[in-house]
C-alpha cells in the first residue's frame, strides 16, 4: 500500500492511505492514522530484570554477602562491583540501594516493594538514589557537582546512594577530586561504583572500596533462565537451540536475552535448533561428527569436499576450524567419565559424543586439537587461508601412530591421499604391456649374472667386466642423521654426478654400456651409487676437504660453528695431525671442546682415519687490541716499514 503525507489538512507527521481516484474520501474518514498505535514493547533484558536478590542469576555468593551485611547493619561507605558485561553489576547495585532504604525489609533481607521508598524507586521518582554514567560525566566539574549534592540528606529513607556506572571512564583529575569525598563521606552517603575494567582504576580508589568480583554466567544457568522466560511467554523452545544462544552470549545474560528476543522474532515464537543455527551463522555439529568419521577412516577427499560444502554456505574457514577444535575438545572430555560433566549439552548429545569418543584414541584427539589450534593461530596471517585449512584437514585425516606421538605437529610422512581413486582409474584404463628390447634385456642379464649361481664358466674377460660393473661402491656413513641420498646431492664433496661418471670411466667400460646399465638399474631404489675413492694417506687438501664437508653437514642449530669453520683453513703439520689458527682465546676454548667430535666426524671422509687437531691463537691479532699506542705503532711499522718513512717525510708525531 502506498502512503503520502499531507501538509495542509492533516497534522504534520501523520501518514494516510493514498487517495483513490474512483471514490472520494473525506478528511473525517481518514482522520485515524494508517498504522495503529502498537502496544509498548519491552525487551526481555528490561522486562525480566531482577528486582530482588533471590532473582539474580548465578551470583549467589555475592548476593548472600550483601544480604548479610544489610541484616547485620554493617554497611561500608563505598563498594566496587567489577566483572564482565551483562552479569548483574548494575542490577545488584540497584537492588542493594533499594533494600537499604526499604522501611519494612523482609526477614531474609529482601525489599518489601510496598513502602514509599520502594514504590518511589520502582516508579523511578526516588530522590534518594542517584545513577551517574561516568562515561558521559567524567570531568572535574561533574565530580564537584556530585560532591555538593552529597551534603544534602535523603528525603525518604536512611541513606542517599550514588551508583556510578563505568567508573573507569573518569579522568585522572576527576579521580583526584573524588578521593576526599570517597574516603570520608557523610554518614548518610553510600557510593556504589561499577566497572568492567578494574585495572584502569587508580589504586587510591581501590583501597577505599569493598571490592566484589562478579563472574561470568555459566551456560547451564543461562539456559535455565531462558527456559523460565519462554514458559512465561508461551514460547516453544528446544534445549539445543537455547544451548547455542548460551554459547554465543559468552557468559553475558544481557546478550543472551537480546539473542533470545531476536530468535523469537525470527522463528515466530518457536525456537528450533535448525532455525537458530541458520540465523546466528553457527555450523551444525553434524559436520564435525562427519569430519571425525572421515578422520577415523582416513578419507581425505571426502573431508576436503565437506570443507568445500561449508565454504559454499558462506562460512569462513576459521569458523570451521575453531568449531572442529571445540568438537575434539568435547570428544576428549566425554572420553573419560570423570571429565564428562565438563560437557555442556543435552543427554542425547552427550551419549553421541561418548560413542564417537570411544572410537578415538586420546592421543589422536589431542593431536587433532593441537593441529586445529595452530591453524586458528596462523589463519589471520596466512595469505592463502583456504589452503591453510585444507592442509590441516589433510594432516587430520592422516593422523597415525607416528603422528599421534608428535604432539599435534601432524604425521611425519603423508600417506597417498587419492590412492583409491588412482586405483580405480588404473583399473578402468589399463596400460598396454610393453615387450622388452632384446638387446637391453640381454645387457641386463649380463649385468645381473654375477649375482646368480652359474655352473658354466664364462671367459675371463667377460667375468672381469661383469665383476667390475657390479662392484658395490662403498657408501659414505650417515652423518648427524642425514640419509646417503642427501649426501650424494652435494656434488664433488660427497660423491655426486662427476664422481659417478669418473668411476665409470676408470673401470674402462664403453659409454653406451654405462648408459644402458644406468637406464636398466634406474628404477631400483637401493641401487649402489659409486663415489670417489677416499684418501689412504692424509694431505692438506684432504684435510681441508673433510673439514669443509663436516661443516656443511652440521645441523641448523649449529650454524655459528659451521660458518666459523667454513672461513678457516686447517694445515697438516704432522702425519695425522692438523692445526687451526683462531683469533682469540674464547674461540680456542670452543674448538678445543669440540675437537673430538670434529675429528670423529672428519674420519668418515678420510677413509676411517681419525686425525688430531691442535688449536693456536694468532698473537698478532691479539696484540692489535692493546691500549698502548706506541706499541700499536711498532706493530704497524713491523708489518709495513713504509709507515715510518711516511712519518719522517711529513714530520709527524705520534699522539699520546
Amino acid at each position: 500500500m502506498h502512503y503520502l503525507c499531507s501538509n495542509r489538512e492533516a497534522p504534520r507527521g501523520h501518514c494516510y492511505p493514498k487517495l483513490s481516484t474512483k471514490q472520494d474520501i473525506t478528511y473525517a474518514e481518514i482522520q485515524q492514522p494508517a498504522f495503529e498505535i502498537m502496544e509498548n514493547y519491552i525487551v526481555s533484558a528490561r522486562k525480566y530484570r531482577p528486582d530482588t536478590f533471590e532473582s539474580v542469576v548465578a551470583q549467589k555468593s555475592l548476593t548472600t554477602t550483601l544480604k548479610n551485611a544489610i541484616h547485620s547493619g554493617k554497611l561500608a561507605h563505598a563498594y566496587l562491583f567489577c566483572g564482565p558485561r551483562g552479569v548483574g553489576k548494575t542490577t545488584c547495585a540497584r537492588i542493594f540501594a533499594k533494600t537499604i532504604n526499604c522501611l519494612h525489609p523482609t526477614a531474609d533481607g529482601e525489599p518489601c516493594n510496598e513502602c514509599e521508598s520502594c514504590l518511589s524507586f520502582n516508579q523511578q521518582r526516588s530522590y534518594s538514589i542517584y545513577e551517574l554514567d561516568a562515561a558521559s560525566n567524567n570531568s572535574v566539574e561533574d565530580i564537584r557537582s556530585l560532591n555538593e549534592q552529597v551534603r544534602i540528606p535523603p528525603q525518604i529513607g536512611k541513606y542517599k546512594v550514588y551508583i556510578i556506572d563505568e567508573v573507569h571512564m573518569l579522568s585522572q583529575a576527576a579521580f583526584n577530586a573524588f578521593l576526599k569525598t570517597l574516603e570520608e563521606p557523610p554518614a548518610h552517603a553510600i557510593f556504589i561504583l561499577a566497572t568492567t575494567e578494574k585495572h584502569k582504576i587508580i589504586p587510591t580508589i581501590l583501597s577505599r572500596c569493598q571490592i566484589y568480583d562478579f563472574s561470568r554466567i555459566e551456560a547451564a544457568d543461562i539456559i535455565a533462565h531462558l527456559q523460565g522466560i519462554a514458559a512465561k511467554e508461551g514460547i516453544k523452545v528446544e534445549h539445543e537451540a537455547l544451548r547455542i544462544i548460551a554459547q554465543k552470549s559468552d557468559g553475558c545474560m544481557r546478550d543472551a536475552l537480546s539473542l533470545f528476543d531476536q530468535m523469537v522474532s525470527f522463528t515466530q515464537g518457536e525456537l528450533t535448533y535448525s532455525k537458530v543455527i541458520s540465523s546466528l551463522n553457527v555450523l551444525d555439529y553434524e559436520y564435525y561428527f562427519r569430519l571425525t568419521d572421515f578422520i577415523l577412516e582416513g578419507k581425505t577427499s571426502q573431508a576436503l569436499l565437506l570443507f568445500n560444502d561449508v565454504l559454499t554456505k558462506g562460512f569462513e574457514g576459521n569458523i570451521f576450524i575453531e568449531g572442529a577444535a571445540a568438537h575434539f575438545r568435547d570428544l576428549l572430555v566425554n572420553g573419560d567419565p570423570a571429565t564428562a560433566p565438563l560437557f555442556e549439552g543435552s543427554e542425547e548429545l552427550r551419549t553421541r559424543y561418548s560413542e564417537q569418543a570411544a572410537r578415538c584414541k586420546p592421543k589422536m584427539i589431542f593431536s587433532a586439537i593441537r593441529l586445529c589450534n595452530n591453524c586458528s593461530l596462523n589463519y589471520r596471517a596466512s595469505r592463502n587461508k583456504r589452503l591453510l585449512v585444507e592442509l590441516t584437514i589433510i594432516e587430520l585425516t592422516q593422523l597415525s601412530e607416528e603422528g599421534e606421538e608428535g604432539g599435534g605437529r601432524g604425521p611425519k610422512t603423508l600417506k597417498p591421499i587419492f590412492n583409491k581413486l588412482q586405483a580405480k582409474e588404473t583399473a578402468s584404463n589399463p596400460q598396454p604391456i610393453r615387450q622388452p628390447n632384446p638387446q637391453v634385456q640381454q645387457q641386463t642379464v649380463q649385468t645381473q649374472r654375477p649375482t646368480q649361481q652359474n655352473n658354466v664358466q664364462a671367459p675371463q674377460q667377460e667375468s672381469q667386466q661383469q665383476t667390475t660393473s657390479q662392484r658395490p661402491a662403498v657408501g659414505r656413513p650417515v652423518a648427524n642423521g642425514r640419509p646417503p641420498e642427501m649426501q650424494v646431492r652435494r656434488g664433488g664433496l660427497f660423491g655426486g654426478s662427476r664422481a659417478l661418471s669418473a668411476g665409470i670411466k676408470q673401470e674402462g667400460l664403453p659409454t653406451t654400456t654405462a648408459k644402458t646399465e644406468a637406464a636398466s638399474t634406474a628404477p631400483q631404489e637401493n641401487a649402489p651409487v659409486p663415489v670417489a675413492e677416499k684418501p689412504k694417506t692424509l694431505t692438506t687438501e684432504s684435510i681441508v676437504q673433510a673439514w669443509t664437508s663436516y661443516a656443511l653437514q652440521l645441523p641448523e642449530n649449529e650454524r655459528a660453528l659451521a660458518d666459523r669453520m667454513k672461513i678457516m683453513r686447517p694445515e697438516l703439520t704432522e702425519k695425522e695431525c692438523f692445526c687451526i689458527a683462531v683469533d682469540n682465546q674464547l674461540a680456542a676454548e670452543l674448538f678445543e671442546s669440540e675437537a673430538k667430535r670434529i675429528c670423529d666426524g672428519m674420519s668418515s671422509y678420510l677413509n676411517g682415519i681419525t686425525p688430531r687437531m691442535k688449536v693456536t691463537v694468532n698473537k698478532i691479532v691479539v696484540e692489535r687490541h692493546v691500549s698502548d699506542r706506541p706499541k700499536q705503532y711498532e706493530i704497524l711499522k713491523e708489518k709495513n716499514p713504509l709507515i715510518e718513512k711516511l712519518r719522517v717525510e711529513l714530520n709527524l708525531e705520534l699522539a699520546r
